[in-house]
Parts: structure tokens; sequence; C-alpha cells
């Protein structure tokens, strides 16, 4: 296999140049720039120039700095777990449900734990959508329901069981100290000891969740940042269609 080495881009190919921002907890000052110099250095990057200092809060001072990336990698040996969906539009997805599923198919979304963002949910679910594209709710071809934020895991399987939903959309903000991730195991942890998750399809989302992340958890598929409502309509009724065989 030919090699692809590669780093980050600046001005030129491959010079390695990358922009950090970070906070420290130190006064602004001479001192406090001279110490995220040394940080960055720490690392693995050099001909290190910091951009801003800017003071946050008392002994807070947050930084922009420019630097030079050391190491390289080989592009070729990168893989990645990825959806093998063809996405299809709103009409296209409608279409398939009704002339394959042969019934409307029900989802059911929230945010779950003490998360009170609804911004993701809403964006997939609500019947504006999102950047132009419908949301689920729009759907004639399905039955949505969006049960909002700060919803337990157990209201959560209770109205799933109640609307003998098709497929769970599960989303999340909120991810200081990995709160998101505790919260999609504990759904996953319920599903499992109620002897019911075989039959959900069940699909994370969120700004730090990837494909790669939600299949780790036990998950059906995983959306991140950008994602449209017809990606997830998509991949719900083509998935579904498989497991109908």
């Amino acid at each position: 296999m030919t090699e692809e080495l590669i780093k980050p881009y600046g001005d030129t190919l491959n010079d390695g140049i990358v922009q950090l921002s970070f906070t420290l907890p130190v006064e602004n000052g001479p001192r406090a720039k001279k110490a995220a110099e040394i940080y960055v250095s720490e690392l693995n990057f050099e001909h290190i120039s910091v951009a801003c200092a800017e003071k946050v809060a008392d002994d807070f001072t947050f930084f922009v700095v420019y630097a030079r990336a050391i190491p390289v990698i080989d592009y070729a040996n990168i893989q990645a777990s990825e959806i093998k969906t063809e996405f299809m539009d709103f009409y296209a997805v409608n279409e398939l449900i009704k002339t394959k599923a042969n019934r409307r198919l029900n989802v059911v979304g929230a945010t779950i734990g003490s998360d009170a963002h609804t911004v993701g949910i809403d964006a997939i679910m609500n019947m504006k959508g999102y950047n132009m594209d419908y949301g689920l709710e729009r759907y004639p071809e399905m039955n949505a329901w969006n049960m909002g934020a700060q919803v337990t895991s157990e209201d959560l399987l209770k109205k799933v069981l109640e609307t003998d939903a098709d497929a769970i959309l599960v989303s999340q903000t909120v991810t200081q100290k990995d709160a998101h991730i505790r919260n999609f195991t504990e759904l996953m942890e319920l599903l499992e000891a109620e002897n019911v998750r075989h039959r959900f399809i069940v699909i994370a989302g969120g700004p730090r969740i990837t494909h790669e992340l939600a299949i780790e958890l036990g998950y059906d598929a995983g959306f991140g940042p950008g994602t449209l409502p017809s990606h997830v309509a998509s991949y719900i009724v083509t998935t579904f269609l498989k497991k109908k065989g």
C-alpha cells in the first residue's frame, strides 16, 4: 500500500500550521503568555505564536495560539466506521415506506437525563426540521413523538412500549465529564435488562457523537453535527426493511 503522509495545512501543503484555543487558570500578563507558549510546546508543537490573550475572569485567561505540528500520519492506514445507508430525500423516504413497509413507522425521540437542551432532537423531529429539510413529524408515513428534554430512561421506555415504536432517537448535548456517555449507557442497560433491545432501532445523536462511539455503546447508529432529518429517516426505513427481511 502506498504511503499517504499528511499533516495540517496552513499556508502551504503539509506545513503543519494549526490554531489552538484554550483557557489557563492564570491572570493575564507576560507570565501567562509564556506559560501558554510552554504548554503548547509540551503538546509537540514548534514555532509557537500567541495571537490572542484575553482575561475572561479573575485568574483565568483565554488564549488563541498558532503553532507548527511536528507529527505526520499515514492516511493510507486510517480506517473509520461509517453509516452505510443511501440517503434519500423526504419524498423518496415516504414512497419507500408506503410501498415496502406497508404501514406507518413509529418513532419516539427524547433528550434523556438532566440535559435540558432540545436543539438537537427538535432539529430532527419537529415538523419544520433543519436547514430546509423537513423533520420527522412532517413525514406522512411516520408517526413521530418528540418527548423533549430531561426525560428519564424509564419514561422514554414507557412511551416506546406504549406507541409500539420501531425506532428510538436519543439526543445529548451536554458532554461535561462525559455525562452523555453515562446517559446513553443507562438507557441501553435498561433496554437490555427489560429484554427489549432487539425490538428497536436505537439511534444516538449529539455534537460529540460519532457512529463509531454509538456502536461501542450498543446503539445501531450515531449521528453527529450537520445531520439532516432525511439522513435519519433514510437510515430508519432502510434498517427497518432489512430487519423485516
